[in-house]
């Protein structure tokens, strides 16, 4: 009729014919999306041994698009725990990263289950606040002045290899904890040349940088581990903080661990 020059109507024709509207603008769907199987394999071996890795750190290891990465994430539904929405509370104060490393140090201690026969243990953590390497750490079942002081000297030794006084005043950044308030740990980080610094009172984000390594440590190890004793729980953190320092990619130095970063600055 339409070439007899009687114009006919979508929806005339639908309702003579009798069919609906919604099926003659119907469009088939486009086939699911085809996956590389090989390389999706490879991805699920590597986050299989490291559960919490996430798209880019995947494709940095494994030397693939991370566009690429990103898409199998999305079609195998392997997308890892996504951070909870909305802006953290920041504090009004300088915060701890620096544009140099040894400017400032921080260190701060959390707890450790270590088996029934050791229980609870405080693991000490020294970071440097511009490279984020773990410069030196401690366990110990006390948690005491002393433990927190081994791990200041056990940094000071992977820096310069030895517990000479740095030959610039490094800041040292901590809570105002007992243990790092204490006349036996001010007056050690005096002797070796630190100038301590402590953050407000119930102001952890001021310490952000070794708060969030602190989670990191507890998600990608401590987590993953049911030690029996503080011998086993010390092996295990040793090898993870050696991979977190050489091998670890960190997003906010680009994808390169922090070892990396120091040779670079260091040459």
């Amino acid at each position: 009729m339409a070439q007899e020059g009687d114009p006919v109507t979508i929806s005339q024709a639908c309702k003579w014919s009798d069919v609906s509207r919604r099926s003659f603008y119907y469009r088939a769907v486009k086939s699911a999306p085809k996956v590389n199987e090989h390389l999706a394999a490879r991805v699920k071996r590597f986050i299989n041994a490291f559960p919490h890795a996430g798209y880019r750190t995947v494709a940095w290891a494994l030397g693939e698009n991370k566009n690429t990465i990103q898409r199998i994430f999305q079609l195998k539904g392997w997308q890892v725990r996504q951070r909870a929405s909305g802006a953290r509370p920041r504090v009004q104060n300088k915060t701890s990263v620096t544009s140099a490393p040894d400017v400032r140090w921080s260190t701060d201690t959390c707890r450790v289950w270590c088996g029934s026969r050791n229980g609870w243990c405080a693991l000490t953590l020294v970071m440097d606040c511009h490279t984020r390497e773990l410069l030196g750490w401690s366990l110990s079942p006390k948690g005491d002045a002393k433990a927190a002081e081994a791990a200041l000297e056990e940094a000071l030794i992977y820096r310069s290899g030895s517990l000479m006084a740095p030959r610039e005043r490094i800041v040292l950044r901590s809570d105002n904890g007992l243990v790092f308030t204490s006349k036996l740990y001010t007056k050690a980080a005096k002797r070796y040349g630190f100038e301590q610094e402590f953050i407000r009172p119930h102001t952890p984000q001021q310490n952000g940088l070794v708060e969030r390594f602190i989670r990191t440590v507890k998600t990608e190890c401590v987590e993953q581990h049911n030690w029996q004793s503080v011998e086993e729980a010390k092996r295990c953190l040793d090898l993870w903080f050696k991979y977190y320092n050489e091998e670890r990619p960190h997003q906010a130095l680009k994808m390169k661990t922090p070892s990396m970063i120091y040779q670079q600055l260091a040459a």
